[in-house]
């Protein structure tokens, strides 16, 4: 059953299997502590060093990524901007990443079946942050550092701290979607 109160539910970073297992396609909640934001090019180093190690690199065990690409410092914020991107476009390596052990994604839009039956095999959850928001979600952002692939710009892979970050559940463990609901 969906969330149908007025307050988001808080979850703390990381994020624990259990605690996904009660989120529910269509929650509202809300994200503190870190997550990394990494989008296409970084996904497919990222995948490379999951071949070369057997394992997932830079303790990304049980994280959340978040398909992003910040902009530079502005306003006093460590980054001016940071809105969610097209979440399909990482479809191609979210399945893989999941059952390496990373924990929870967050995007726009929808997501291949794949990914959907990710989430139910691995107790993973998909969260959908609001596109054409990223000036308001950047004041949710406390710090950021970059992590690995600095070459990459706004595609590294940073390390960020969020403090009551709004996102929905769009994919939940059971494998109910967001854009499924009446």
């Amino acid at each position: 059953m969906t969330n149908t109160t007025n307050t988001p539910i808080a979850l703390k970073l990381p994020l624990k299997r259990e605690q996904l297992a009660t989120l529910r396609a269509g929650d509202a909640c809300t994200l503190t502590g870190a997550m990394y934001t990494l989008r296409d090019a970084g996904h497919m180093r990222l995948l490379n060093e999951l071949h070369e190690q057997g394992k997932l690199p830079y303790d990304l065990e049980g994280a959340t990524i978040f398909y992003a690409g910040p902009t530079p410092p502005a306003a006093g914020r460590p980054f001016g901007a940071v809105g969610p991107t097209t979440a399909s476009r990482m479809d191609f390596a979210a399945p893989e990443l999941h059952r390496a052990g990373i924990a929870a994604t967050v995007g726009k839009g929808v997501r291949s079946q794949a990914v959907i039956d990710a989430c139910v095999e691995t107790g993973s959850v998909y969260f959908v942050a609001t596109g054409g928001a990223a000036a308001l979600l950047a004041q949710r952002v406390e710090s950021g550092e970059v992590v690995a692939y600095d070459d990459l710009g706004t595609e590294a892979l940073r390390r960020i701290v969020v403090r009551d970050f709004p996102v929905f559940v769009g994919v939940d463990a059971k494998g109910a979607c967001i854009y499924d609901l009446d």
